[in-house]
């Protein structure tokens, strides 16, 4: 087949994942947001360990964990190049949710898709827009290591399109970060000293490319290996950098506001508030997540520690839906909640007993997932062995929360 025909299979019709008024849901417009009682531990509500040490490696861990935007279900990516696709039972109704007994080998129940990539996924994301009553709209995006970025079914785990970038001598350069505006209309994807923006509508080879580098050389360089936008639509993003820095630019035309210094590693994530005052960055064999004013982006405003001093893992934290908290995994096994009015720890809980590398807080239920596992290297002397990975160490599991029935009500 031909470059042409690929390109015309791949071709997206332009009202094919266009954001509509029912886009999101009327439960996420007209929710009150409850008040969680983080002083009491949560319950683990689901389980899932025996299915990702299935097939050639038997010590696969988890690298990450998201929530749908409506809440239906979250998307696991794993060591063995794969994403593995959780609905919640019976809509996920908090009144009909009861905990696990225990950990076992025996998971909650098995995933209802496995989406299998070629190599190793770099990041991956969903379609801001998602919503499970609207099939069109169930797409995510991966970027994995020598391909292009995938748009794939959330309801088939078909392929749904590529969007791919070249470089110098026209060979497929694989994108270390990926991201939707808000809007839904783009995509983009970070690579080395740059970032390309790709339209939704058109996949293929068609894209605009942005230096990460001004022509003073000031700027942001290294590897762009996080994206976040501003959550109130502001027109601003942040991009990390495997060279340590944090910077600010305009979404419209990428235009460098400022560059943010300070963390101790390559920043592996970053995430704005709900008010999008403030910018959170979280980086490899670094302690702490920073807290960033970007309103005087002079200095940082506190910082919030996680056990993360010794691993390159990306170690990711999240927001829960009314803003006020923050949670953090890290390689002690423990999630840790802070309050982000005052930077002050506030309560945790042991997730598992192994690296917590992801926690994602549902956008509107007391609820959240985690992952955790890490990469482990065979013993010379037991190469014939198998290492025996117990429930709680390679797994994800979704914890509910207490809350006060008084939910939405300021105090």
């Amino acid at each position: 087949m031909g470059e042409e025909e690929r390109e015309e299979e791949n071709q997206l019709p332009s009202s094919q994942i266009e954001p509509t008024e029912t886009s999101e849901s009327p439960k996420q417009q007209e929710y009150e947001w409850p008040k969680i009682r983080f002083n009491v531990p949560p319950y683990r509500t689901y389980h899932f360990h025996n299915q990702f040490r299935t097939g050639p490696n038997p010590n696969n861990f988890l690298k990450g964990v998201k929530w749908s935007p409506d809440g239906s279900c979250f998307l696991t990516s794993s060591e063995d190049n794969t994403l593995r696709l959780f609905y919640l039972p019976d809509d996920g109704s908090a009144d009909q949710i009861t905990a696990c007994s225990s950990v076992s080998e025996e998971d909650s129940y098995a995933a209802q898709l496995v989406v299998s990539e070629g190599e190793s996924v770099y990041d991956f994301c969903w379609y801001p827009y998602m919503s499970a009553s609207d099939p069109v709209t169930c797409v995510f995006a991966t970027t994995t290591r020598d391909h292009p970025i995938h748009l794939w079914d959330a309801t088939s785990g078909l392929l749904r399109c590529t969007y791919r970038a070249y470089d110098a001598v026209d060979e497929i350069t694989a994108a270390f970060s990926v991201a939707f505006n808000p809007a839904g209309t783009k995509v983009f994807a970070g690579y080395n000293k740059s970032v390309r923006v790709f339209d939704v509508h058109r996949p293929g080879r068609d894209f605009v490319q942005y230096s990460t580098l001004q022509g003073n050389k000031e700027g942001q360089t290294g590897i762009i290996s996080a994206i976040a936008f501003c959550p109130t639509h502001t027109g601003m993003l942040a991009t990390g950098s495997y060279s340590q820095t944090t910077a600010i630019y305009r979404e419209d035309n990428m235009e460098l506001l400022y560059v943010l210094h300070g963390q101790e590693g390559g920043i592996t994530h970053v995430q704005f508030s709900k008010d999008g005052n403030y910018l959170y960055t979280g980086a490899r064999k670094d302690p702490y997540i920073m807290c960033w004013d970007i309103r005087k982006a002079v200095e940082v405003v506190y910082k919030l520690y996680r056990s993360s001093e010794s691993t390159n893992q990306r170690i990711a934290f999240d927001i829960e839906c009314s803003g006020q908290h923050l949670g953090t995994g890290g390689q002690d096994g423990l999630v840790h909640i802070y309050d982000l009015q005052s930077g002050q720890w506030v309560s945790g809980f042991q997730a598992a007993a192994d690296t917590v590398n992801g926690f994602s807080f549902h956008p509107f239920l007391p609820m959240a997932a985690s992952s955790s596992g890490h990469r482990r290297f065979q013993i010379l002397e037991d190469d014939n062995e198998d290492l025996q990975l117990r429930g709680e160490e390679n797994c994800a599991s979704v914890w509910s929360f207490s809350y006060d029935v008084t939910a939405g009500e300021q105090p």
